[in-house]
């Protein structure tokens, strides 16, 4: 063995386990492993956990605030507008630069894998290529999937459809789309379907941006789950956002829910994103914009949190730690049950990993040694504490480490040197 965990909390509740690991891989996981010769690590009664996933982001925009001007309203759409002035000026240089230093964040913070979608209506596709050579030169501590993601619509934006096919040809991993940015509804149903033949032809998964939207008749998510039925694409096809759906009436989405579990397609949530740029329009009653997490997950479908953004047109905040994500989602989706705040920590972890199709993940013998040690004792608790990352771990090497969050505390009239958890 090269490393052994000692006293580990896992996220299923096993307390007092050892993690062995050998040639990258967890070799073997239970109560005073007899180990010898290998480095030993004590957890101390913290939590290990797989490492976070993020299933949603936009790395070819991230760290560009205030480039070429700051979004004043905090509208989606003058975010959308910003982006389309920014990307004449973009760089290649810039665009890897920008994108390695939030690799280098999000490592820090225990996040090794990320899906993130790429503009491909630049017809030089210069975010693209900048993005392929950022995969390749994280490969060796975080994966990257790419989505090619027509940000102006497929349809709408005469280029896209043959950037799309580029990308994909280029080496992008998933197809994207946005069809309620199309000029009319029935031009937004005809991109899914277009998007989803070219998916099923050459073999991919689908993410969607679906139903980014107030308006409850948005309802294009109906349409993918239908194309990802006639098409078999099971399993392989995700809508992100689905904000509509907190406007929709309780009828509709109870038909709506069955035929997307039925189809196999998981909903990505991006509750920092969706809290901040939904209900703009509203005046009181505001709604809060996030799709309907519980209701999802009550129905069997696989749900995700993702980041979205960090420091670009669209948000002026984020540091890349998937932990903060999990505790707005679990205020937003009213999420404050035991079982359901683990459902939040784990969709930031074993269900986004499920939908980006990772191999090898988890902490089970056989699986890549990838992990993340917290100063915490349990799931709730990490993001109570939006925990440090006390030690990151990258098949069986260790890539970060911090130090515990204390603090100790001189008051008058108490025990001297109070020491807590922060």
């Amino acid at each position: 063995m090269d490393v052994v965990i000692r006293n580990a909390s896992l996220p299923d509740g096993r307390r007092g386990m050892d993690l062995a690991i050998a040639g990258g891989r967890i070799a073997e996981v239970g109560p005073s492993l007899a180990v010898q010769g290998a480095r030993e690590i004590d957890a101390g009664g913290d939590l290990v956990s797989p490492p976070f996933v993020d299933a949603h982001f936009h790395m070819d925009a991230t760290l560009s605030y205030g480039l070429p001007r700051v979004n004043q309203s905090g509208t989606l759409l003058e975010g959308i507008a910003l982006w389309g002035e920014l990307k004449p000026d973009l760089t290649q240089e810039a665009l890897v630069e920008r994108a390695l230093q939030y690799c280098d964040w999000a490592v820090a913070r225990g996040l090794l894998a990320i899906r993130t979608h790429v503009d491909v209506c630049d017809d030089r596709l210069l975010a693209v290529e900048a993005l392929l050579d950022v995969k390749r030169r994280v490969a060796p501590y975080l994966d990257m999937q790419l989505v090619a993601f027509p940000q102006d619509g497929v349809l709408r934006s005469p280029t896209a459809l043959a950037n799309l096919k580029r990308a994909v040809a280029m080496g992008v991993d998933v197809v994207g789309g946005i069809p309620h940015f199309e000029r009319t509804m029935a031009d937004g149903a005809e991109s899914v379907r277009i998007l989803c033949e070219f998916a099923a032809e050459r073999g991919l998964r689908v993410d969607m941006h679906c139903d980014e939207s107030d308006d409850p008749m948005s309802r294009h998510v109906e349409t993918l789950a239908y194309h990802s039925n006639r098409l078999g694409l099971h399993g392989r096809v995700a809508g992100s956002h689905l904000t509509s759906m907190h406007s929709m009436d309780n009828y509709y989405v109870s038909k709506l829910l069955p035929l997307m579990r039925e189809a196999g397609v998981a909903a990505i949530a991006n509750p920092l994103i969706n809290i901040t740029l939904q209900g703009r329009h509203d005046t009181y009653p505001k709604r809060r914009g996030m799709t309907r997490v519980p209701e999802l997950l009550a129905a069997g479908i696989d749900v995700a949190f993702g980041h979205d953004c960090v420091m670009d047109p669209w948000y002026s905040l984020g540091s890349g730690d998937m932990l903060e994500v999990a505790h707005m989602g679990l205020h937003v989706a009213q999420m404050t049950g035991q079982d359901a705040m683990r459902a939040c920590f784990a969709a930031v972890t074993e269900t986004p990993a499920r939908i980006l199709g990772l191999e090898g993940y988890g902490l089970h013998p056989g699986c890549h040694a990838d992990l993340v040690l917290l100063d915490a004792s349990s799931p709730v608790e990490a993001i109570r504490l939006r925990a440090a990352r006390r030690l990151v771990m990258r098949r069986g090497e260790v890539v970060a480490e911090s130090p515990r969050a204390t603090a100790r505390l001189a008051l008058p009239g108490r025990p001297s040197h109070i020491d807590f958890r922060l």
